[in-house]
């Protein structure tokens, strides 16, 4: 299995050089050659299931006993013995839990695996990286628990200052292990972003400081999700539809490159809060990025969505000349439309999409408990929404729970009246002291400090 650049003109790598580079150096995402195909006999365990998803796309690169271990290690950090167990909402229409894993969010799923990946492949090369990610709250917090033990990982990461919610915060700032940093950007999520795309297109700094990415611009991150689509079909059978919270586009890729696979998804909902630059690409096949406003649902307040320079490279028959040139478009102008073909081909079988305000949130969070007695997270609350207005009879909706309400203890207080307790494991984290420097939205400036941790 070979990896090429969305933009074309990149070198072309194995999983392992994929997985240590993060961004390709052109400056696109990776992603396969071909997509593999799923085996026809899907296996019984969450485990199993992952080393058929995921051993096409390491191939030769890492040894199959060795992988096997890897996979292991990392779901055997959840809580649940299903690891994303589906649960049931309300009839038709049931849950995928995938909040239980160490840092109560779906980015462990696949950041449990990723620390693993980094600490094998750089200790059989001898070799250290330094991690810089950004985070709209959730990533930095799983991607420090995925390597915070990693004796060949430094990781820095960026966070919006004062957007993101207590928990997520206190989650990555009261680490204490000496290869993690945590820096306050004033300013938005796709600041911290652009700060991070910018120093891996820095190639002077990029190679001094052996950069590597843990976002979903990783193509590992993207590829663990796959999984769970895929266990989604295997115990709820197919067609089925998938109702994705999202922002930065990741997890609802995963979903359409299982679909690619086989897997039986028909429709995949993309459920956006106000920040809705998505939903009205797939109303008007016209992306433009307006401000970005905070909301109850902090994780989805994006308006660039990085990962979709994936599909779109799809959609423009993996040409990166032509992809390329769109996004520097898109950057320069703030808008970018696709051609009515490539919508009918790519988008419209199989994309929905739907917003939901502030207080259609708290609405739902409050139906739900007050029909279930069951609590949700306000992004989890944005997918609920979303999947009530395209159920359809006799299809199987289901939708991902991205969070533990007790991640946004103050929304789900306001709109169920109870606090939601933390899980013993993370009990003491209002007790501990935090670690954290404030910076500007300046390059410049970021780069020094990322300098100066180098170990």
């Amino acid at each position: 299995m070979r990896y090429v650049s969305t933009r074309g003109n990149a070198p072309i790598l194995g999983f392992a050089d994929v997985v240590l580079a993060g961004l390709a150096t052109d400056g696109g995402l990776y992603v396969p050659e071909a997509w593999p195909q799923l085996p026809s006999a899907p296996a019984s365990r969450y485990t199993d299931v992952a080393m058929q998803v995921i051993s096409p796309f390491v191939d030769n690169d890492i040894d199959h006993d060795t992988l096997s271990r890897l996979i292991t290690e990392s779901y055997a950090t959840f809580r649940h013995p299903d690891v994303v167990p589906i649960v049931d909402l309300e009839p038709g229409h049931q849950l995928m839990e995938l909040f239980h894993g160490p840092t109560l969010a779906f980015k462990d799923v696949a950041l449990q695996l990723l620390g693993r990946l980094f600490d094998h492949i750089l200790s059989s090369r001898g070799e250290k990286v330094t991690i810089v990610g950004a985070t709209s709250g959730d990533t930095g917090s799983a991607a420090i628990d995925g390597v915070k033990n990693c004796a060949h990982v430094d990781i820095v990461i960026l966070y919006p200052k004062g957007r993101v919610s207590d928990v997520q915060r206190r989650q990555m700032t009261t680490v204490d292990s000496p290869n993690v940093r945590t820096v306050a950007i004033d300013g938005t999520f796709d600041d911290c972003q652009d700060l991070v795309k910018a120093m891996f297109n820095h190639a002077e700094f990029r190679e001094a400081h052996n950069l590597s990415a843990v976002n979903s611009i990783n193509w590992a991150r993207v590829m663990a999700q796959v999984v769970y689509y895929v266990e989604a079909t295997r115990k709820l059978g197919g067609p089925i539809d998938v109702t994705v919270p999202t922002g930065n586009f990741g997890n609802v890729l995963s979903g359409w490159i299982a679909q690619q696979m086989g897997a039986p998804l028909r429709h995949l909902i993309v459920a956006s809060n106000q920040n809705d630059i998505l939903t009205r690409f797939f109303e008007s096949q016209s992306m433009k990025a307006t401000t970005v406003h905070p909301t109850l649902s902090p994780s989805m307040d994006i308006q660039v969505s990085s990962n979709f320079e994936r599909l779109l490279f799809e959609m423009n028959n993996r040409d990166g000349a032509v992809t390329a040139t769109q996004l520097a478009r898109f950057r320069q102008l703030g808008t970018m439309g696709v051609e009515p073909d490539q919508f009918a081909q790519w988008i419209a079988p199989t994309f929905r999409a739907a917003r939901s305000s502030d207080h259609d949130t708290l609405a739902t969070m409050r139906s739900v408990f007050e029909n279930t007695g069951m609590q949700i997270d306000p992004h989890t609350a944005v997918g609920v929404k979303a999947a009530r207005e395209f159920a359809e009879d006799g299809v199987p909706m289901l939708t991902l729970a991205t969070a533990h309400p007790a991640k946004f203890p103050d929304a789900v207080e306001r709109a169920t009246g109870i606090r939601p307790a933390l899980p013993e494991h993370l009990a003491n984290l209002f007790d501990l002291p935090e670690r954290t420097v404030d910076l500007p939205n300046d390059l410049d400036a970021v780069e020094a400090y990322v300098a100066s941790t180098h170990r």
